[in-house]
């Protein structure tokens, strides 16, 4: 998936047949120079289903490329290091 447009709190992205899905972000860090964000599906205040997004653009691309975390160890690792940035925070994580 591609990155249409960012901003602080919501990105657009869209996907390999050309559709447009906003995502909101809750939370972003670095893990072995690797990016990753943790979305929402649903706007602030609302329930929604959550997201690991792994940055995946090279230095050559003019946009961020994100695509879903989907191995099983990646996404239990990265999941705990949201999970402790999140411990203050108003947000139930379900995995």
């Amino acid at each position: 998936m591609k990155q249409e447009n960012e901003n602080k709190d919501k990105i657009v992205m869209i996907t390999d047949s050309g559709e447009s899905v906003d995502f909101y972000v809750l939370e972003e860090t670095r893990i072995n120079a690797s990016g990753y964000l943790l979305v929402t599906d649903a706007p602030e205040g609302e329930d929604g289903e959550c997201y690991i997004l792994k940055d995946v653009s090279g230095q050559q691309d003019a946009e961020a490329i994100y695509e879903f975390v989907e191995n099983e160890d990646e996404l239990d690792g990265v999941f705990r290091v949201f999970e402790q940035l999140l411990a203050d925070a108003d947000v139930t994580l379900e995995k």
